[in-house]
C-alpha cells in the first residue's frame, strides 16, 4: 500500500482473475486507488449503490443533504475506490466517539473478490482510529452471508447475543 499524503490517496494493488478470449484464465493485478470523496460524486455514488444492489434512502438518511451534514462534521468518512479512474467501491463511517462504524460498504459486481471492500474496511479503521476510536462495528442483515463472510474474514466476531433495536420518524431516515 502507498500512500500519497499530499492528496490523501492510497494506492492498494488488487488482483483480477479473468477470462481470455482463448477461454483460458489470467490473474492480472491492477492498482485501485482509494480517496476522499464529496458531494460532487453524488449521482456516481447512487449509480454505484444501484449496480451493487444496496438499498437507499435518497429522500432521507442517503439523501444529498443528509450527506452533505455528515461530511460536513467528519469530510473524510466518505470514501471512493478507483480502478482506472472508474468509482468501483464506497464506504461512508460514522461514529459516536465510543464505537466507528462502517456503513454503505458497496463494490460494483464485476469488481467484486479483488480485495476493495478488504482495502475500504482497512483505511475506514485507520480514519477511525486517528479519531480516537478504538471499536469498529458494521451492522449487517442475517440475509446477507457474503458481507458477514467477509467481516469474519477481517477480524469482526459475529455476536449473536446482542438484538438491534431501532425506532424511526419515517421509513425513509
Amino acid at each position: 500500500m502507498r500512500k500519497s499524503e499530499s492528496q490523501c490517496i492510497i494506492y492498494v494493488r488488487t488482483h483480477y482473475i479473468l477470462r481470455t478470449q482463448r477461454k483460458a484464465w489470467a490473474r492480472v493485478s491492477v492498482f485501485m486507488k482509494i480517496q476522499k470523496l464529496t458531494t460532487k460524486e453524488y449521482d456516481e455514488i447512487v449509480k454505484l449503490w444501484s449496480r451493487a444492489n444496496l438499498p437507499f434512502k435518497p429522500q432521507g438518511r442517503d439523501s444529498m443533504d443528509a450527506l452533505r451534514a455528515q461530511l460536513k462534521a467528519n469530510p473524510e468518512f466518505l470514501l471512493g475506490a478507483f480502478v482506472h479512474n472508474h468509482l468501483v467501491g464506497t464506504v461512508i463511517m460514522s461514529c459516536d466517539t465510543r464505537k466507528g462504524w462502517i456503513n454503505r460498504l458497496a463494490v460494483d459486481p464485476d469488481h467484486r473478490k479483488s480485495g476493495i471492500a478488504k482495502a475500504l474496511i482497512a483505511e475506514s479503521e485507520r480514519i477511525l482510529r486517528n479519531h480516537g476510536i478504538r471499536i469498529f462495528c458494521a451492522l449487517i442483515e442475517d440475509y446477507n452471508v457474503a458481507s458477514k463472510k467477509l467481516f469474519k474474514e477481517c477480524g469482526y466476531v459475529e455476536h449473536h447475543d446482542i438484538l438491534y433495536f431501532s425506532k424511526r420518524d419515517s421509513d425513509e431516515v
